[in-house]
């Protein structure tokens, strides 16, 4: 018998205040040209098709006037927030963190590469999170800033769907969020790794939330914000 998909939210009611957008890491270096995935010779071509729907999904928020978080995964100049592991890793791609890369130093902190695209630049009091790591959890102060608003439910998207968006879904699921991940608002350089991640998701009707598309979550913002 095939999975049934898990209703969102949990309580039933979508509650605009309790309620957050979360855009992760629509970065030059991981979704724009000249970047750090451009200059290892990966394709871009998959990490830039969220920004469609994510452009969507923000107008939506932004109207209904919900909280709206970006984050950046990048490292301190001084490079004393990387860890000797997760730059070794880096570097077997070619261009480690912290090294010369088209945009200045690769997922640097204050380099062009490191900052949010054109496209979804945050607008005038939305937060931006900036992470050592690949959850929005590790070495952050971004549960503070969630608990701080009364912040219940989570909106998911952004990059890449194998690795930052996955690793923030599962904590945010183990620190009690209800997450819905926006299925056409987040990808991953190869297809294979995004088409198996977002089947883990949803398997056994959501391991970590639910998933939907962006229009189908606008239409739910919209119907709460006319209501009220």
């Amino acid at each position: 018998m095939a999975d049934m998909p898990l209703p969102w939210p949990l309580s039933g009611s979508l509650d605009l205040s309790r309620t957050a957008v979360v855009v992760i890491d629509m970065q030059t270096d991981f979704c724009g040209p000249n970047g750090w995935i451009d200059r290892l010779g990966q394709s871009i071509a998959n990490t830039r098709k969220p920004i469609e729907p994510i452009a969507r999904l923000l107008k939506a928020a932004r109207a209904a006037g919900m909280t709206i978080i970006h984050t950046r995964e990048g490292h301190r100049p001084d490079l004393t927030d990387l860890n000797p592991v997760k730059r070794w890793r880096s570097r077997a791609h070619g261009v480690g963190i912290g090294d010369e890369s088209n945009l200045g130093r690769a997922l640097t902190r204050g380099e062009p590469g490191h900052d949010i695209i054109p496209e979804l630049y945050p607008e005038p009091g939305e937060i931006v999170v900036d992470k050592p790591g690949k959850s929005s959890f590790h070495a952050t102060e971004f549960d503070n800033v969630l608990r701080a608003r009364g912040i219940e439910a989570i909106i998911i998207a952004g990059v890449t769907s194998d690795c930052c968006v996955q690793s923030t879904m599962r904590d945010a699921s183990d620190l009690g969020y209800d997450c819905i991940l926006v299925t056409d608002g987040t990808q991953a350089v190869e297809n294979t790794n995004h088409e198996g991640m977002l089947a883990v998701i949803a398997a056994h009707g959501g391991r970590w939330g639910a998933s939907s598309t962006a229009d189908e979550i606008n239409a739910m913002i919209a119907k709460v914000a006319e209501a009220a």
